[in-house]
């Protein structure tokens, strides 16, 4: 019997998606100074991100690029530097990633949408909103695989982030200024 995720051609079985099954996951941890971005309505130096990727560069900055690879799956992980829990035992305001728009860095434009995908999303399964209460801090993360036909390069991105506030309904809603980035390299 062949897998779903393989497909015979010329007598040899090859993956649908090379690279995609076996592989190590990469989490891209972004930490936000929620403060000090709802006060400036900027997230210029107030946004952090690391990575689990090897040879990537710009850890701790927010133009980090990831290293990765065609079918490679991808977690956006997002949250508060202030991560402890209050006296009156809630937490505080979270970060929300509402979107990653990747952009036309061979245009030579980096502020333009790429025509073309990157990433295809990795929808939540669940709900994580109505899981929340008082006691379990949530975090917020948008996960995606690098297309198995992305060439090997570097793809720009910014982050279309949300921000709750202490005691407000009303969200603030930033993009990132300096770019991150994904390198993507061949198998």
């Amino acid at each position: 019997m062949v897998m779903p995720s393989t497909r015979a051609r010329a007598g040899t079985i090859e993956k649908q998606n090379p690279g995609q099954l076996n592989s190590v996951q990469l989490n891209i941890v972004t930490l936000v100074d929620m403060e000090k971005a709802v006060e400036h309505k900027s997230l210029a130096g107030a946004m952090y991100m690391v990575d689990n990727s090897i040879g990537g560069t710009g850890q701790g900055t927010a133009k980090l690029e990831t290293v990765c690879k065609p079918g490679q799956v991808l977690n956006w992980i997002i949250r508060p530097i202030d991560m402890e829990r209050r006296r009156d035992g809630t937490w505080p305001p979270m970060p929300k990633i509402n979107n990653i728009v990747f952009l036309d860095t061979e245009a030579g434009d980096e502020e333009d949408v790429a025509e073309k995908k990157v990433c295809i999303e990795l929808k939540v399964y669940g709900g994580p909103d109505r899981m929340r209460d008082a006691l379990t801090p949530v975090y917020y993360y948008w996960a995606g695989t690098v297309l198995s036909t992305a060439k090997p390069g570097v793809y720009r991105y910014r982050l279309v982030v949300e921000l709750e506030q202490d005691g407000k309904k009303e969200r603030v809603y930033l993009n990132t200024e300096g770019h991150p980035a994904i390198r993507v390299v061949s198998i």
